[in-house]
């Protein structure tokens, strides 16, 4: 059996060094630097930043196999979500995005070339741009929206209905109070991709 990690004098193979503690590891290093810190809040975040992390990890994942990025899913959601025809300004999509318009026609420009957009002028106001969605890029959010239900239900399968319900009210009061405290939260003001 060959092994590419390096093997210490006495031939047996080194151990793995773990990617992160476990988070009850964690929490007992923090308490060590910074003893007054609370153990169940720091558990209850530290579990809920790496649950998210790891659903971003694979919300990515599924997008990579369909062939487009989270930032051109954001687009694709934007149009759906404006209903039919799917059609937005480039300056609509930029502030329901968050972005610069700079940074929209960047991505708008990308997604012209992989056909999951049109940009085309107005035909009322030849002046007005129109962004609107492609039969391609409807199917491709579509297929996101169906993995993405496979996997949210089997990260959810251990969760009973009506531990669902308090889970997600004690969420959405979680998310409230962090959005009415730091009222730049729910925003970004550039184009992470």
């Amino acid at each position: 059996m060959t092994t590419d990690k390096p093997r210490p004098a006495t031939g047996k193979p080194a151990p793995a060094t773990p990617l992160e503690f476990g988070i009850a590891e964690q929490v007992a290093l923090y308490q060590r630097e910074f003893p007054t810190v609370d153990p169940q809040v720091e558990t209850i975040v530290q579990t809920l930043n790496r649950v998210s992390r790891r659903m971003g990890v694979a919300y990515d994942r599924q997008l990579t196999v369909l062939g487009i990025t989270s930032a051109e899913w954001e687009v694709l959601k934007a149009l759906v979500v404006s209903g039919s025809p799917y059609r937005l300004g480039p300056g609509e999509l930029a502030k329901r995005l968050g972005l610069t318009p700079a940074a929209m026609t960047h991505r708008i420009d990308r997604m012209l070339a992989d056909g999951l957009v049109t940009r085309e002028r107005d035909e009322s106001n030849r002046v007005r741009v129109i962004i609107e969605l492609t039969e391609t890029g409807r199917d491709k959010w579509l297929e996101s929206m169906r993995m993405a239900a496979v996997f949210e239900e089997e990260l959810l399968q251990d969760v009973p209905a009506e531990d669902r319900t308090v889970l997600s009210s004690m969420l959405e009061r979680m998310l409230r109070r962090i959005e009415e405290s730091r009222p730049d939260a729910p925003g970004r003001t550039s184009d992470p991709a």
